[in-house]
C-alpha cells in the first residue's frame, strides 16, 4: 500500500515535532494526507518546520511531556490513532550537566506517554518509540543487533535505555501496539544545533572558520540521512498491525562506520574548504568512543532500505544550510 494510501485521513500525534526529525516526518506525513498534532514546547523560527510553512498545516498542542495531563488531552481530544514519540532532551552534553532535566523529558515523558496511550487504547492504535544507538552502551563486539542488552552507563545513554525498557514493558504487560527505533547519529538540513558535528562543522566552514571537534578526533559512529529516518519510522509504524512487532526493536543504519575526523574531511572535501583545519579540541567526556549498527532486521522485516549514502545526504544538509542565514 502507498504511504498516501495508508496515512491519508489519521490522526497523527508528534512529539518532538519540532526537531530535526520531527519536522521532516511531519512533512512527510501532511504529504501523505494524515492530519497532524504536535506537542510543543518550544519553536524556534529557524526550524523546517517554520521554514517550510507546514507549522500552518498542523494542530498544535502546547505543553511538556512531564505534564500527564498536557499529554491526554493531545491524545483524547484530537484521538490520535497513532503516535510517534521523538520528544526528548537530545543533547549528550546537555544531560552530563543537568542529569535531572534529561530524566525527567527521556523517562517520565516516556511513561508518561504511553500510559496515556494504555488509558486510551480504543483511540491509539500503533505507538513508535525513538531509542537510540546509545542505549546498548560500550560494547567489545560490533556492529549492535538488536538482540544485545541494554548496558548503558552514561546519563544520555541511560536515559534512552530506560525509555526503551519502559516501551518494551508496556508491550509485553500491557499489550500496547508499541515498536522502538535504534537509529545512530541522525543529520540533515534543519538541525539547530551546533554542537552536533554536522551542522556545527558545516556552519563553520560556511563562515570560512576552522571547525570544531570536541574529541580526540577518532570517535567513530553511523550516520543516517533524516529523510530515511522518516521512512523509517513510517514503515515500522505500518507494519504495527503484526502483533508480532509489538515491543520489538528495530535498528536502522547505512552499516557505514565513519570517524568524526573522516566526517569533517568529506564535508571540507564537499564544501571546497580543505585549507580549514578541524580544531581538535579532545574535551569530549561521557561518551561512547565506538558504535556501529547493522540493519538486518529492518532489511529483512520491514523491507527498509537507505537510499542515500553518505556523500548524497551530506550534500543535501549543506544545500539547506547555504540558503539560510548563519
Amino acid at each position: 500500500m502507498s504511504a498516501r494510501g495508508f496515512w491519508a485521513g489519521r490522526s497523527v500525534l508528534v512529539t518532538g515535532g519540532t526537531g530535526l526529525v520531527g519536522s521532516w516526518l511531519t512533512k512527510r506525513l501532511l504529504a501523505s494526507g494524515a492530519e497532524v498534532v504536535l506537542l510543543v514546547k518550544d519553536l524556534d523560527p529557524r526550524s523546517e518546520l517554520v521554514r517550510s510553512g507546514d507549522l500552518a498545516r498542523v494542530a498544535l498542542v502546547y505543553g511538556s511531556l512531564e505534564d500527564f495531563g498536557v499529554l491526554q488531552h493531545a491524545v483524547n481530544l484530537h484521538q490520535t490513532e497513532c503516535v510517534f514519540h521523538l520528544g526528548a532532551q537530545t543533547l549528550v552534553e546537555v544531560a552530563h550537566r543537568y542529569p535531572l532535566a534529561t530524566f525527567e523529558a527521556n523517562v517520565r515523558g516516556t511513561y508518561n506517554l504511553l500510559e496515556v496511550c494504555r488509558v486510551h487504547g480504543a483511540i491509539v492504535r500503533r505507538v513508535v518509540v525513538a531509542s537510540s544507538d546509545k542505549a546498548y552502551g560500550e560494547k567489545a563486539e560490533l556492529p549492535y543487533t538488536e538482540e544485545m542488552s541494554l548496558d548503558a552507563r552514561h546519563t544520555y545513554d541511560v536515559s534512552k535505555s530506560c525509555a526503551d525498557l519502559i516501551a518494551q514493558g508496556y508491550a509485553h504487560t500491557y499489550r500496547l501496539p508499541v515498536a522502538i527505533t535504534r537509529f545512530g547519529n541522525v543529520y540533515g538540513g534543519g538541525d539547530l544545533n551546533p554542537s552536533r558535528i554536522v551542522p556545527g562543522t558545516i556552519k563553520s566552514l560556511l563562515r570560512r572558520e576552522r571547525p570544531i571537534v570536541r574529541s580526540d578526533g577518532s570517535f567513530t559512529r553511523d550516520y543516517l540521512y533524516v529523510e530515511d529516518v522518516v521512512a523509517g519510522y513510517l514503515l515500522l509504524a505500518e507494519a504495527l498491525d503484526a502483533q508480532e512487532l509489538h515491543g520489538q526493536a528495530f535498528n536502522f543504519s547505512t552499516e557505514t562506520r565513519v570517524s568524526v575526523l573522516d566526517l569533517v574531511a568529506r564535508l571540507q572535501r564537499l564544501m571546497g574548504a580543505t585549507d580549514l583545519a578541524p580544531d581538535v579540541r579532545n574535551t569530549a567526556s561521557a561518551e561512547i568512543r565506538h558504535q556501529h549498527l547493522s540493519a538486518r532486521k529492518a532489511r529483512e522485516r520491514l523491507g527498509w532500505e537507505p537510499r542515500f549514502d553518505l556523500d548524497a545526504g551530506l550534500t543535501r544538509t549543506i544545500a539547506w544550510y547555504r540558503e539560510q542565514v548563519v
